[in-house]
């Protein structure tokens, strides 16, 4: 039912956000500004800007109901009794007045043996939290105080929206690139041909180009990633920071990639060059070992 679920609402969404753009390209009056004559690059462009960015931006909006729906998080109440969820709040706030944010982000938890935690939503002021039941049964508190505190990082360097503003910029770009060379080679078959000739070059080249985006977004998300350590080993101390790395080392057969938009402490890619180059996460012995390289606790 979990997995159905997902599909269910990851079709549910991207219908929202094609109905959504496709409304907005209507009022707009922008077309897709390549023709059988040529090509409008004003046009084209932002018809593929409005794609790139309207839909990133609608995914971000929607970031915090989704991880709710799709992952199962159940938002904790502030007045809770509950003693381990008490110290989660308090935690959590502690790591915010340290990190110098105004705002308490939601914090939830959701029930699976995965050992996780993520950040999400749109703003620094409509943060989400949320922690695998996993986590409290595999790491200590000390542990979990370095998940969290990384994951504080995030909110409070605004990673969110500016990794949304990167896959928006990006998507654009292959978009608009896949049909001004998929127009070139349609120029060169029998006019009777252009029409499905560029069609399919449109479809390749849109997923090679996304391919190669891809790599770029990684090498940033990879670099997002060292950034979040360090501020964890800030917020929270080094210690707590390289021993939550050392613990998730321990329980890597633990860990649901199948969520790559919320897999913000996981681990990813492999040994190989390749896919460390196709990874989000940096590898976890880099991770510590940047930390631990770090003599003076005040240049964290």
């Amino acid at each position: 039912m979990a997995i159905a679920k997902r599909i269910f609402l990851f079709i549910a969404v991207n219908l929202l956000v094609i109905t959504t753009i496709s409304i907005i390209l209507s009022v707009l009056g922008i077309t897709g500004g390549v023709t059988s004559t040529g090509i409008d690059y004003g046009m084209l462009f932002s018809f593929c800007l409005v794609w790139g960015m309207g839909g990133a931006f609608i995914s971000l909006a929607l970031s915090r109901i989704m991880a709710k729906w799709m992952m199962g998080v159940k938002p904790i109440d502030p007045q809770t009794r509950d003693p381990q969820e008490q110290w989660l709040l308090e935690t959590v706030k502690n790591l915010i007045n340290r990190a110098g944010l105004s705002t308490m982000p939601e914090v939830g938890i959701y029930d699976s043996p995965e050992v996780n935690a993520f950040a999400t939503g749109p703003t620094k002021n409509r943060a989400l939290v949320a922690v695998s039941s996993g986590l409290f049964a595999r790491m200590n508190k000390d542990q979990i105080e370095g998940v969290l505190a990384h994951e504080v990082t995030h909110i409070a360097n605004g990673d969110m929206v500016t990794m949304t503003l990167l896959q928006g910029i990006v998507n654009a770009f292959v978009m608009f690139f896949a049909r001004i060379i998929a127009w070139g080679i349609s120029q060169n078959v029998r006019e009777e041909a252009r029409g499905m000739v560029y069609m399919i070059s449109t479809f390749v080249l849109q997923i090679l180009l996304t391919f190669l985006g891809y790599i770029v977004v990684a090498y940033f998300s990879r670099w997002r990633e060292f950034r979040a350590d360090a501020g964890g080993a800030r917020f929270a101390g080094r210690e707590k920071m390289t021993g939550a790395l050392r613990a998730l080392q321990g329980t890597m057969t633990m860990v649901d990639n199948s969520q790559q938009a919320l897999n913000s402490f996981k681990i990813s890619g492999g040994p190989s060059k390749f896919l460390q180059l196709m990874s989000t996460h940096p590898p976890l012995d880099e991770r510590i070992r940047r930390l631990e390289s770090v003599r003076d606790s005040s240049r964290f």
